[in-house]
This record gives structure tokens, C-alpha cells and sequence, in this order.
């Protein structure tokens, strides 16, 4: 059968009449194959579209980690971009992007890469498409090379350590100081020694080894550097993928708040967004993960000339801070997890806050969160995209809402 490819899915595979899902599809193109279910299987190229490209990366074929290769990134752009003023209008909220950011070829600095035993040694890479097929990941378009340069010490840690049955997972973070490793799926050595670990990491240069949130061993404390603080953040603590796209939302944030002096920093994190503002302004940061917060306060412990920076640990969606306790502050930043936070967003828009930076990473809920604020009375006044994650149908925005 044939079917023409009406539109993208919000994993990037194609979207025909039904709906019927083609891999690596592109809208307008006309795809034959073999329905099973509700995917096109078997599938062959009838009339390609216009945006097509031959993929950058010789693995795109078999690896999973990428949706887009064979896409042209002015497309990818503007579908993105596309994506965000869609989800806006469904809220009855029009608005343009200012702008896009889109990080370069190999800088993703994290990635969760799994490793296997095989006959005659390991494998170690991304699943394949809709595989548990572990996919040899060399070369790569996506990873920083300092995370390439590991992958046959990952092998020979596999071959050493993992079970001929199961499967290792590899939390791997590129840091200022070095390479932080987290390792799970390591059960069957529940009760062994971990000297060889340390061995391991220390002859492979390896700046923190462990084992889940364990630390084995560290030669030297991996480091991120938010503004003027350093923050050294736990084992698989969550970082932005790219520096350049960290960047990018620091940048925005920062213009957002460009008047700012009392900051309270929602879901903060280990300060990725609030701290680069501490020059300037005093910091409040809520979060979850107490493990972050102590991360981040002993950053600020040890630097000097920066402004006030308190904390405290708070499930923000069980007990959201209410608009009367936002008095004290003039601007937020809200940074939630892809389910957005409803209840917080609740109460920013019944406060008095004169500027709001939200950063998402979806925008169905951002969509829902911003239609929050701007019936509280915040108007939406500008939006960037940032694509961090390059190739991926994954779309980051900040946006700045200040009060009408």
C-alpha cells in the first residue's frame, strides 16, 4: 500500500491518515510498505520530500539515539519552532519565537549508554530503534569527544565486570574536571570488592566512579561552573545536555530578569539558571533533591563576591509555594520537569512578581502553564527555542512573562 505523510509526530517518526506511523518519514512524502498494526512496515521511498538529506552519521540506520538525521536542519528549525506556536495557539495564546538556538555536532556532554557482553568482548552504545539490540556508537555525531574517548574503557569494564546475561547501564557526564561515571545493573557483585573499580577508573582517568548514587572513588570532584560558582553535583545529578545550550538558556533567563534583584529559583536544581544571576541578585532556590542543594550550597559557600543565596528542600508540586510567601521577591524562575507544574504556576500568577523566566521542555504543558499565567494578568512577551538535543524531536523553550 501507499500513504502520503501528512505531518510529524511528537517522537518524529511520520504521521499518515489513520493514524498510521512511518519511520523517518517526512511530511509530504509518499511512502509504500506493509501495514502491521498502525506502522508501516517494509517501507520504500516513493516521493521524497524536498528536506530530505542523506543522514550526517553512518550509524543513523541502525542506532536509535537520533530521529531527524535525514532531515534538513533549516526544517528541523522550523518545525520545532512550529511545534511551540501550535501548542501556544491551542491556549488561544499567539506568539512568535525570537529566536532558536541549536547546538553543534558532537556536544552532548551526558548520555546513558548501555553495555553488554558478547563472544569476543562487549558492546557498549544506544539501543537501536525500537530494539534491545545494543548499537556500536562509533562513529557518533552527537557526543562530545571526551565521552567517545571512553567507550573502549566502558568495553573492558563490561567485559571485566558485567554478567554474561545481563546488561550494565553507563550514566556518563563530561564535566570541567573530568569524566563522572555511574554504573547500575551491577547486582551479581552485590558483595564484592570495589577495589578493582577504583583500579579501573584510575587507570582509564576517570575523574568519579559509582555504583548507582554509591561514589567508589574520586581521583578529583567533577565540576560544573554556574556564573562564579563551581558546583560539584552527585552521581547522575540532572545537567543540561550541551554547554551551548546551557548558555543559551542562561542568556535568556538573565534578559528576562534583566532588572531583577530578590530571585526566587523554583526547582532550581543545583543552580544551573539562578546562579549565573547572583552577581546581581539575591537567590532563594527551592528543590526537591536535597542531594542538589547541598551541592549547590557548597559551591556558594566557596565563592566570594556573590550576593545571598539561601535554599530549602521542597516537593514543589505536593506543597507549592504559595503567592502570598513570594512577597519578598520581585522576579521567578521556574524550571519544571516535562509534566509542568500546574499548582506552582497557580500561584506565580496570582502574585505580584514583576518578571517570570519559564524554562520547559515540553510544550503541550508549557502551553497549559502559560495560559495560567497570562489569565492571572502576565503578559507573554517574548519566547527562544533551544534544541540541545540535536537530530531528536526534543524541544527546550524559555520564556519571559512579566506582569501587565
Amino acid at each position: 500500500m501507499e500513504l502520503t505523510i501528512e505531518r510529524l509526530g511528537h517522537l518524529g517518526d511520520g504521521l499518515a491518515a489513520g493514524p498510521i506511523f512511518v519511520d523517518r518519514a517526512l511530511p509530504g512524502e509518499v511512502f509504500s510498505g506493509d501495514l502491521l498494526g498502525d506502522r508501516l512496515q517494509n517501507t520504500r521511498i516513493v516521493t521524497p520530500s524536498k528536506h530530505r538529506i542523506t543522514p550526517l552519521c553512518s550509524a543513523f540506520k541502525r542506532c536509535g539515539g537520533c530521529a531527524l538525521h535525514h532531515a534538513h536542519p533549516d526544517f528541523v528549525a522550523q518545525w520545532k519552532q512550529e511545534v511551540v506556536v501550535r501548542a501556544l495557539a491551542a491556549q488561544g495564546i499567539t506568539a512568535e519565537i525570537q529566536a532558536l538556538h541549536t547546538s553543534p555536532e558532537n556536544s552532548r556532554r551526558r548520555a546513558k549508554l548501555t553495555g553488554r557482553r558478547t563472544k569476543k568482548g562487549a558492546t557498549v552504545g544506544f539501543f537501536g530503534k525500537a530494539s534491545d539490540t545494543i548499537q556500536p556508537i562509533e562513529p557518533c555525531k552527537v557526543l562530545v569527544p571526551e565521552i567517545m574517548r571512553i567507550i573502549p574503557a566502558l568495553e573492558q569494564f563490561t567485559v571485566q565486570f558485567g554478567s554474561r546475561k545481563g546488561q550494565l547501564g553507563f550514566w556518563v557526564l563530561a564535566t570541567d574536571r573530568g569524566i563522572d561515571v555511574s554504573v547500575e545493573g551491577l547486582d551479581h557483585l552485590a558483595d564484592t570488592d570495589f577495589g578493582p573499580f577504583a583500579q579501573w577508573a584510575g587507570s582509564n582517568g576517570i575523574a568519579r566512579l559509582s555504583v548507582g548514587n554509591e561514589i567508589i572513588c574520586q581521583h578529583q570532584a567533577p565540576q560544573m561552573t554556574f556564573g562564579r560558582v563551581k558546583v560539584s553535583p552527585p552521581p547522575r545529578a540532572f545537567t543540561q545536555a550541551t554547554s551551548a545550550g546551557e548558555r543559551a538558556l542562561q542568556a535568556a533567563v538573565a534578559r528576562a530578569l534583566a532588572g531583577a534583584d530578590r530571585v526566587v529559583d523554583l526547582f532550581s536544581g543545583a543552580g544551573t539558571l539562578g546562579l549565573p544571576l547572583a552577581d546581581r541578585a539575591t537567590l532563594h532556590c527551592f528543590e526537591n533533591d536535597a542531594g542538589l542543594l547541598e551541592a549547590l550550597a557548597h559551591g556558594v559557600r566557596h565563592t566570594q563576591g556573590i550576593k545571598s543565596v539561601t535554599t530549602s528542600t521542597r516537593d514543589l508540586f505536593r506543597n507549592p509555594v504559595d503567592h502570598t510567601d513570594l512577597k519578598p521577591f520581585n522576579a521567578a524562575i521556574i524550571d519544571p520537569p516535562r509534566a509542568g507544574a500546574e499548582q506552582q504556576v497557580g500561584q506565580l500568577a496570582q502574585s505580584d512578581l514583576r518578571d517570570i523566566a519559564m524554562v520547559s521542555c515540553n510544550p503541550v504543558s508549557f502551553a497549559r502553564d502559560a495560559a495560567l499565567l497570562c489569565n492571572g494578568g502576565y503578559l507573554l512577551k517574548w519566547i527562544e527555542v533551544v534544541d540541545q538535543f540535536r537530530w531528536s524531536p526534543h524541544i527546550e523553550i524559555v520564556a519571559h512573562f512579566s506582569k501587565v
